[in-house]
């Protein structure tokens, strides 16, 4: 493993789609290739940069890659949003938003690894804009709803208001907790979202794709990863952790960061 030190991290803050955000950019100093694609990490529906705590720089390090990882508009550091039930949250996510943050920081090709409801968006994007992205992953990803993720967030919600995990999520998202769990659970759970599906999308995809989903996944079955390996159009796996939960990256941390570096590094020689 190379040491720690020719690895630079800082903090930034940008606008993008009007929004003010936060995140971090992560470059490996002189040992990454000139022109290199970034890894950009777009977390969860109830995550920010610091819930993916040190996943990305270990992955960066595996690589040699840069990195962006940035809060979404009301998420972490960045501007609250009080937008609640708002069912093309994601597609403004992925065809509005995310193509300025990407201007913002002039970066041409991206690798994405998306968790949950950003691997939904990676999705999107990679079909929008196919000449931006060299490959992607996927963890935990949705393209349509199944009974088990509803079923999922009602839990979720008993926890929130009963066990904790609003003071855990309050870590990361301040005075804005309440926001970022309502906006989540109320549109998630709305009737109009039960309708929700991008497996229009999936055709238009033709970079590598990665697709990864922990068995007993509480929010989403295989069938999510089924449906995302068999349609999009570029070259895709599929692989199913037993034994794991919703966030892979740290319920198998060693299999994930390998399998996706086994993954990544060939496909951005390719490019």
């Amino acid at each position: 493993m190379r040491q720690q030190e020719d690895f630079t991290r800082y903090p930034v803050s940008f606008t993008a789609a009007g929004r003010r955000l936060a995140g971090e950019m992560i470059h490996p100093g002189e040992c990454s290739r000139e022109g290199s694609p970034h890894l950009v990490f777009l977390h969860e529906g109830l995550g920010s940069v610091g819930q993916w705590r040190d996943f990305p720089l270990s992955l960066c390090k595996r690589t040699r890659l840069p990195a962006l990882v940035f809060d979404r508009w009301g998420y972490g550091k960045s501007e609250p949003c009080d937008k609640i039930g708002d069912v093309g949250y994601l597609h403004e996510e992925a065809l509005n938003s995310l193509p300025q943050v990407l201007a913002h920081f002039r970066i041409e090709r991206s690798i994405l690894v998306g968790h949950s409801d950003g691997g939904s968006i990676a999705l999107m994007f990679a079909a929008a804009h196919p000449e931006k992205v060299c490959c992607l992953v996927t963890e935990a990803a949705h393209v349509f709803v199944e009974d088990v993720t509803l079923e999922g967030i009602r839990e979720a919600v008993q926890v929130y208001e009963n066990a904790g995990l609003r003071e855990r999520l309050a870590k990361y998202h301040g005075d804005k907790t309440d926001l970022v769990f309502k906006r989540w659970s109320e549109t998630w759970l709305a009737p109009s979202f039960r309708e929700w599906n991008i497996e229009n999308y999936l055709p238009k995809v033709n970079c590598p794709v990665l697709a990864i989903q922990g068995k007993d996944d509480p929010y989403g079955t295989p069938v999510q990863v089924d449906a995302i390996v068999r349609q999009v159009s570029g070259p895709s796996s599929g692989l199913i952790i037993p034994d794991c939960g919703h966030i892979p990256h740290f319920q198998a941390r060693e299999l994930v960061l390998q399998a996706m570096t086994d993954f990544i590094v060939p496909s951005c020689l390719m490019v």
